[in-house]
């Protein structure tokens, strides 16, 4: 799945768990494109079974659609709270940051950043270390 599918994917799930519902305005919205544009990208992704689409328009994402948008949203919460709390960058540069980074970073990397953060103390960078056993 291309970066812009992973998008729209998160920002579906994260309107849902803000307003409950999700249609395609709401996504325009939020991240600030035409209704033409995600008109044709929630086609896409319901080609894919990513999403289903009601009579009313509602979005729904799928069991795969979930799973794949709650992996990228965990990433993303990863990234940021990494960036935040470690590397000591203001909120809004980790958003942005961890916005890019969650969508190429391999799997492996993304296990170090994980292991790293569990085996330090939040905002104190000094007492950190890497274990290569």
């Amino acid at each position: 799945m291309h970066e812009s599918g992973e998008n729209y994917l998160e920002t579906i799930l994260m309107l849902k768990q803000k307003k409950g519902t999700v249609h395609s305005i709401d996504i325009a919205r939020a991240l600030n494109f035409s209704k033409p544009s995600v008109s044709r990208a929630m086609g896409i992704l319901r080609e894919n079974g990513f999403i289903t689409m009601g009579r009313t328009g509602e979005i729904t994402l799928t069991e795969t659609g979930l799973a794949k948008a709650e992996q990228i949203y965990d990433r993303h919460k990863i990234l940021t709270a990494f960036l935040q709390d470690f590397i000591g960058v203001n909120s809004e540069i980790a958003e942005e940051n961890a916005c890019r980074m969650e969508h190429i970073l391999d799997q492996e990397v993304m296990d170090g950043i994980t292991d790293f953060m569990s085996h330090c103390s939040r905002g104190k960078k000094h007492e950190c270390f890497v274990d290569n056993d």
